[in-house]
């Protein structure tokens, strides 16, 4: 058993194998004392579940499951899962989002080799949180994709991006019905009726909390500069 910080809550997580513990503590996410908004524990069964879907250890598909019961848990705070990557510059978030094998993790390596300052918060499945003010706070996790790219820290969200590709660099401002078709694919929207209910209704905030871009790139320097200067300075929106 021990206890971890994820977008300002206290977890206590009871887990059976030491995967899952030194995937926290090793990130920076595990917490002094035993106090605790809510706990999570997975069973044999749920583990096995998830092995089944490939061959994972059970520590491994452990970790899996706890975050899975995390964020189905989160909704009753505000906090929800987006599946994206998210990138800050300057204080700032931008996220990303696209179908698998569209190129999320060549697009952030070209921010990171070309916007001064970029840094990724998380690479994978980081933490939304609506504020009271209506804004957004994106949260790095433990939980952070192939690539192991993230850090345990918080940026306001400025925009959110879809990504497709393309031969040339081109990128728009969406409109509502392409920002819902394309986000609720993103949502972990799994749990009782009322976590489901309470996710809806971040959803309907988030979509109007920011805007939203698609991006159609190719792989290219010009493709993240491109990006950058569109999704920072809003009332600039460019077309290459």
């Amino acid at each position: 058993m021990f206890v971890i910080e994820l977008a300002e809550k206290r977890i206590r997580i009871d887990n059976q194998y030491p995967f899952v513990e030194r995937q926290c503590r090793e990130l920076g996410y595990a917490s002094d004392g035993d106090s605790a908004d809510f706990a999570v524990r997975v069973s044999d069964e749920e583990i096995a579940a998830e092995q089944q879907q490939g061959a994972h250890s059970p520590g491994y598909c452990e970790s899996i499951c706890v975050y899975r019961k995390i964020c189905e848990k989160m909704p009753e705070y505000g906090i929800f899962i987006l599946h994206s990557a998210v990138v800050e510059v300057d204080g700032r978030a931008y996220a990303f989002a696209a179908k698998s094998g569209v190129g999320k993790s060549t697009h952030l390596s070209l921010w990171l080799q070309t916007i001064p300052g970029a840094r990724v918060l998380n690479g994978d499945k980081p933490l939304y949180r609506l504020d009271e003010d209506g804004s957004l706070t994106v949260f790095g996790t433990p939980w952070q994709g192939k690539e192991n790219w993230g850090y345990n820290g918080k940026a306001k969200l400025a925009a959110i991006c879809f990504l497709e590709r393309g031969e040339t660099n081109r990128i728009r401002q969406a409109n509502e019905d392409e920002v819902i078709s394309r986000v609720i694919h993103q949502l972990l929207l799994r749990g009782p009726r009322q976590t489901v209910n309470q996710q809806l209704v971040l959803l309907n905030s988030l979509i109007h909390a920011v805007p939203y871009y698609i991006l159609q790139c190719n792989i290219s320097e010009e493709a993240a500069k491109l990006c950058y200067q569109t999704m920072s300075n809003p009332s600039k929106e460019k077309n290459k």
